[in-house]
Formats: structure tokens, C-alpha cells, sequence
């Protein structure tokens, strides 16, 4: 089962969980990403397109599947305006065994900050806003899957 869900609202971990674990898998591996809250940080705002986001997300959730053996995945990625501490980005990745489990949540993760449209704004306390530029770090982590 993949399931990949792009939301504007608070991603309830617990549900998610839930719904993910109704098979009984053997390992599971998972990622939670959140909002840093550095340099006075308020408001991250994640821009994205529709259809084209979602797509990015399930095109990398099924690359991961047919590349690990897979029993189940769960790939919910936030979009809109959200605080330091909030969470962005759940994944979770099950198989029989935990290496492939661990393997497929790490990939997911690297290729999704480079092949997956999200565009990054940070609004700052004193009133600045800027855009978040791709980092090289992500474009090495993600290049040593090929």
C-alpha cells in the first residue's frame, strides 16, 4: 500500500500511524520533519503546485517501492504557512526487515528535497521575507541514490 497525501492542515502523526500499521508490518522506519525555528524564524510558508506536487511525491514513493521490498508507505507533506515546531513532512516506510525499511525512508526523504516542486519562504521577526535557495548538501544527498 503507498499512500501520498498533500495537505494544508496540521499532520495528525498518531492517525497516520494508525491507518499505516493496519497491516502488521515486521519494521518500520519513519521521518518527521519540522519547522527550525533559527534566526528568529516565524512563519515558513510552502508554496507548491497541485497536481504537480503530489505527483513529484508519488513518482519518489513509487521509485522507493519497486527499488525496496516494500509492504507499506506513507508520505503526507505539508503546504502553506507554518510555525516553528510544526510538522512538515511525515514518512513512513514498512517491510518485512528493517534494512529496507530504513534504506527507503532515507531515499524518500533526500530525493523528495530535490525532485519533488515545494518552493520555501521564510518570514522573519523583524519583517524580512526570502526565499529558501536549494541547498548543494540536498543535491549531493539525493545524487548518491543514482
Amino acid at each position: 500500500m503507498i499512500r501520498v497525501a498533500v495537505q494544508d492542515a496540521a499532520i495528525d502523526i498518531a492517525a497516520e500511524l494508525d491507518i499505516h500499521d493496519a497491516g502488521g508490518h515486521g519494521a518500520s522506519a519513519s521521518f518527521i520533519g519540522r519547522v527550525r525555528g533559527e534566526g528568529d524564524l516565524v512563519e515558513l510558508f510552502l508554496e507548491h503546485h497541485p497536481l504537480l506536487t503530489e505527483a513529484g511525491l508519488a513518482d519518489v514513493a513509487h521509485v522507493a517501492a519497486d527499488r525496496w521490498s516494500l509492504s507499506a508507505l506513507t508520505v503526507v507533506h505539508r503546504v502553506g504557512a507554518m510555525a516553528p515546531g510544526d510538522t512538515i513532512v511525515f514518512v513512513l516506510a514498512s517491510s518485512a526487515h528493517r534494512a529496507e525499511a530504513l534504506a527507503a525512508c532515507e531515499y524518500l526523504i533526500d530525493r523528495l528535497k530535490t525532485d519533488v516542486m515545494l518552493w520555501k519562504r521564510e518570514r522573519f521577526v523583524d519583517g524580512r521575507s526570502a526565499w529558501v535557495e536549494p541547498r548543494e548538501g540536498d543535491r549531493k544527498r539525493a545524487a548518491r541514490w543514482d
